[in-house]
């Protein structure tokens, strides 16, 4: 399996205010094997244009949920030869060679938020954005099955006494739960960083490396 970063950013990211800027990152989204894309966000297709990848090769769409940084209808409708999926918390559904399993994720200024965890039948992918602390039934799914790879969400960065660690995610946060789901992941990876409370890319990857977690880019691409 392949997970190539379409989009790294939180919302606060403006592509006609910020996207001229080094580091740049477009909202969160992401592209398996070049035909699996979760979250059809508003900046998917110019992704796409940017890394060379062909949207007629997508045939499938997933979706975490509908804030409008992470479900465009204008992106859905110019994939033309995607179908999309709408898969309800503590679902499995089987999707081309994918199977899906949906699971209520911990975002409370959405109700219907899900993570997924993704396999083709070799590898496993968790896909966890947005998110807080994860729920316990998250917790539960991963230690049940064995996890090659799992992007948090890390959007508020070292910030103190921000309200939205109770939908989001701070660098410490990730490394508390690190500590824990150790045994069951083998590789970490953080997405979904907001463009105020971060340092610039390659200062905060030097600082999650320390602590053997990856941190995505715009158009990052790693065989899981």
């Amino acid at each position: 399996m392949k997970i190539t970063f379409l989009g790294t950013g939180a919302a606060d990211w403006d592509f006609y205010r910020d996207g001229h800027l080094d580091g740049y990152r477009r909202n969160a989204s992401a592209l398996l094997d070049d035909i699996f894309l979760i979250d059809p966000g508003p900046l998917v297709l110019n992704a796409l244009e940017t890394f060379g990848k062909d949207p007629n090769k997508i045939l499938y769409i997933i979706n975490t949920h509908k804030h409008p940084d992470h479900y465009n209808e204008d992106t859905i409708e110019a994939l033309k030869n995607a179908k999309f999926y709408y898969i309800a918390p503590d679902t499995e559904i089987q999707i081309g060679k994918h199977f899906i399993k949906a699971l209520k994720g911990n975002h409370a200024t959405c109700n219907e938020v899900v993570h997924f965890i993704i396999s083709d039948g070799e590898k496993k992918l968790f896909y966890g954005l947005d998110s807080s602390w994860l729920m316990y039934n998250e917790f539960q799914a991963i230690k049940n099955t064995t996890v090659d790879y799992a992007v948090f969400d890390g959007t508020l960065g070292d910030v103190d006494g921000d309200f939205r660690i109770f939908e989001h995610n701070n660098l410490r946060m990730i490394r508390e739960m690190k500590l824990t789901l150790e045994p069951y992941i083998k590789r970490f990876c953080l997405s979904h960083m907001a463009k105020e409370t971060h340092l610039p890319h390659n200062e905060l990857a030097e600082l999650m490396n320390k602590v053997n977690i990856e941190t995505a880019f715009d158009g990052y691409e790693t065989e899981i």
